[in-house]
């Protein structure tokens, strides 16, 4: 049987591999769009920080009350206002660890009771923390994997 816990545990073993394996990457492919209309890595990891900005805000809030109203987000925006591919690539590696890392001291301090607690994200059904944590590492393992390839 899944638990949380083990969706905690497998977040935490991602946090501990995959900096290594994304600072395999040079600044030039790091920077490389695949096409004109596909983030390049620089893109994709600006975008886990992005998910890291909003799910902090959920892991949080959630906590505090049940049966919440918050505001989703127009990913492709903040990716291009926030102009990634100009940011170093080691710079964003260290910004999307240390905010994961933060992340991850939140979920294991989340009180099982508050699991259940429910919030309506944007123009989606309402949705437990839990749905939300397993899926915000859930999103974060398929754009791992869009980036880290053939290991």
């Amino acid at each position: 049987m899944h638990t949380i816990k083990n969706t905690i545990v497998e977040f935490e073993r991602i946090l501990d591999e995959s900096p290594k394996k994304l600072l395999k990457y040079s600044e030039d492919e790091a920077s490389k769009k695949p096409a004109p209309d596909k983030w390049s890595k620089k893109e994709i990891v600006g975008h886990l920080i992005d998910s890291a900005a909003n799910n902090h805000q959920r892991f949080v809030r959630m906590q505090m009350e049940n049966i919440l109203k918050l505001p989703g987000y127009e990913q492709e925006q903040w990716v291009s206002i926030q102009h990634y591919n100009t940011v170093s690539w080691n710079e964003l590696i260290r910004l999307w660890e240390a905010y994961n890392l933060h992340l991850l001291h939140i979920l294991w301090n989340i009180k099982p009771a508050k699991l259940p607690n429910t919030a309506t994200i944007g123009n989606h059904n309402e949705m437990t923390l839990e749905f939300i944590i397993e899926d915000y590492v859930g999103h974060l393992k398929h754009h791992l994997n869009q980036i880290i390839v053939n290991e």
